[in-house]
């Protein structure tokens, strides 16, 4: 089960760098630049009456906005998350804190991840690495994981080829469908299933369904591509070859969450991978997301000063809320049923 601390550490801190300091945006797409929400030039509705509030899990949401997951469990993570976890107080949003491995093999080093003082009133998600559950990891480690920041919900992260391009990588993703499944069985909160990256299709939708997920996030290919991160902190030049082979790989955002919609109808679908503005977000939530994820450009905003994650956050939502107004919707169930130009033609959803 164990890895070093020491080595779980560095990782983390280099992964921060490079996500601030190197271009290692995926080759693909989000595909969300082919729709285009259908433009009202007469909406019946006042601006300030546009109503982004949800709910899930049982609780509130001012606007259905997800901080994903990125970090924790080292000093300058620490700092960002509690940036974060201060602007989703403030708006009302929904935070997910970074893989929580480290603290569960030391938990000294917990306090990276516990934000609740900062964040008392929010949707918070644990994380842990799916594939940890194939080294020893079960249930009990998942509740501690839920237990170590008070979280209402467990996600956990599927990243198959992030491991496989890394150096000692994680690579026996065999039977992880039925650890999955003990884990949804036995956890007392929610359990999301979440890729990094590249997608989750229709297929393995119907799969993490049948195995009681609660929810899932399509984590699709647009974004921050995690291979190229691994080229870029790679050991040896044939690590960095193979890395780099796969800029252009995975399931654009706007597709995975269309197979995972179709294949889950009756499931909360999160939309995350390559969002970069309420616009963005208006359209994931017209394909059917309940939910939309934003993380690079936050973990940048957060890295730079106590302020510039709130102002980009309360920006989107923004965004969000003057998209709907231009498309005539003026809630969020309305939007989920607001016509879409698709390549230019009309698409209803």
């Amino acid at each position: 089960m164990s890895d070093d601390p020491a080595r779980i550490a560095g990782r983390k801190q280099e992964h921060i760098q490079i996500v601030l300091d190197d271009p290692v945006a995926s080759g693909v797409a989000t595909g969300l630049d082919r729709y285009r929400l259908v433009h009202c030039a007469l909406p019946d509705l006042d601006l300030a009456g546009i109503d982004t509030t949800t709910r899930l899990f049982g609780k509130p949401l001012r606007a259905p906005i997800l901080i994903s997951g990125m970090t924790g469990g080292v000093e300058r993570a620490a700092e960002i998350n509690r940036r974060l976890a201060a602007a989703a107080q403030s708006l009302g949003v929904a935070m997910g804190v970074g893989s929580q491995r480290i603290a569960i093999e030391r938990p000294s080093l917990s306090a990276g991840f516990t934000i609740r003082q900062h964040a008392p009133d929010i949707l918070l998600f644990a994380n842990l690495g799916a594939i940890q559950l194939n080294y020893g990891y079960g249930p009990d480690e998942c509740r501690r994981a839920v237990e170590m920041i008070g979280a209402d919900a467990l996600a956990l992260h599927l990243n198959p080829l992030q491991e496989a391009v890394q150096a000692d990588g994680n690579t026996n993703w065999s039977g992880l469908l039925r650890e999955i499944e003990r884990v949804c069985a036995a956890l007392p909160v929610p359990v999301i299933v979440k890729e990094v990256g590249w997608g989750i299709s229709g297929a393995v939708a119907r799969r993490l369904v049948d195995a009681g997920v609660s929810a899932i996030d399509v984590g699709g290919a647009g974004g921050t591509s995690w291979s190229e991160v691994e080229r870029h902190r790679a050991p040896t030049e044939r690590l960095r070859a193979v890395a780099g082979a796969f800029t252009d790989w995975g399931i654009p955002t706007a597709e995975s969450l269309r197979m995972v919609r179709a294949a889950a109808p009756n499931l909360p679908v999160f939309a995350s991978g390559g969002l970069r503005s309420g616009v963005d977000a208006a359209k994931a939530i017209a394909l059917g997301a309940d939910l939309v994820g934003i993380a690079a450009p936050l973990l940048r905003a957060a890295a730079a000063s106590d302020t510039a994650a709130h102002d980009l956050l309360a920006a989107t939502i923004d965004q969000l809320r003057v998209s709907m107004f231009a498309a005539g919707a003026g809630d969020l169930a309305a939007l989920r049923q607001s016509e879409l130009l698709v390549d230019g033609l009309p698409r209803w959803p």
